[in-house]
């Protein structure tokens, strides 16, 4: 168990340090994975990275904390019908992350990382909000998946959801969750209108009309040491990125 986790941690262990940098909140979903994957799949990925970065700050002296994951994701139609498939409104992240920003403020922990797992979920019109009302917290909102190329760690041209590389994680943090003779082949539908493919303009996807098995991506060719190599090259672009604001008396 990572000592940087704070669901694991004691309020013994947590008051030997008299000041924290930065808090980081993994936030993921509830939805199915394909078949082979489990629910609590976004959140797994995004508290694993969470917790490698706040070990790797701790090299350099700078403390963090890595909070409880939400688990609660906004969901696309025809997959919100699934058992046990959880959709939480806008509204309500809005007001789990007002309410984390402001115990944290109350703590005198003014930096938050949020790492998202899930990408139903958009963060920055909040983020925008809370940094307008208080410039002096800071709080990045980052998606794990997208810090480095896929096309530089994974094979497969598609993979959107439960594919090579959020298996390859997976299967690095949580082998044992992972049924690879459960999965199906991740094959999915584009629209059939071009402009909702590309910036035209956008709309949320009918999971059931995508997708056979939830999963958008072929998992076939997942590894833990293509998740490992992942993991391992982001978590460094997090540290040095965290390491480089504490070290800074103005981003600009």
């Amino acid at each position: 168990m990572s000592p940087f986790d704070l669901s694991a941690a004691t309020w013994g262990e947590v008051r030997k340090q008299d000041h924290y940098d930065w808090a980081i909140l993994p936030w993921g979903s509830t939805e199915p994975h394909n078949y082979h994957l489990p629910y609590g799949t976004d959140v797994i990925c995004s508290s694993g990275i969470a917790c490698r970065v706040a070990e790797g700050l701790s090299a350099f002296g700078i403390h963090a904390m890595v909070l409880p994951g939400v688990p609660f994701g906004s969901q696309n139609p025809g997959q919100v019908n699934l058992p046990f498939c959880l959709h939480t409104r806008q509204e309500t992240q809005a007001a789990i992350l007002r309410d984390i920003v402001t115990s944290l403020k109350r703590q005198g922990i003014g930096r938050l990382l949020l790492i998202n797992g899930h990408g139903g979920n958009s963060f920055k019109g909040m983020v925008r909000d809370l940094t307008a009302e208080d410039p002096s917290f800071l709080l990045l909102v980052s998606d794990w998946y997208t810090v480095l190329p896929q096309k530089d760690y994974f094979e497969a041209d598609m993979d959107d959801h439960a594919g090579e590389q959020e298996t390859s994680v997976v299967m690095y943090f949580r082998p044992d969750l992972v049924k690879m003779e459960m999965a199906g082949t991740g094959e999915s539908k584009r629209f059939a209108v071009d402009g909702l493919n590309g910036k035209v303009a956008w709309l949320p996807r009918d999971w059931s009309r995508v997708s056979v098995d939830t999963g958008i991506g072929d998992p076939s060719k997942a590894s833990p040491e293509k998740g490992r190599r992942y993991v391992e090259h982001a978590v460094a672009l997090y540290v040095k990125t965290l390491r480089e604001i504490c070290e800074k008396d103005n981003l600009y």
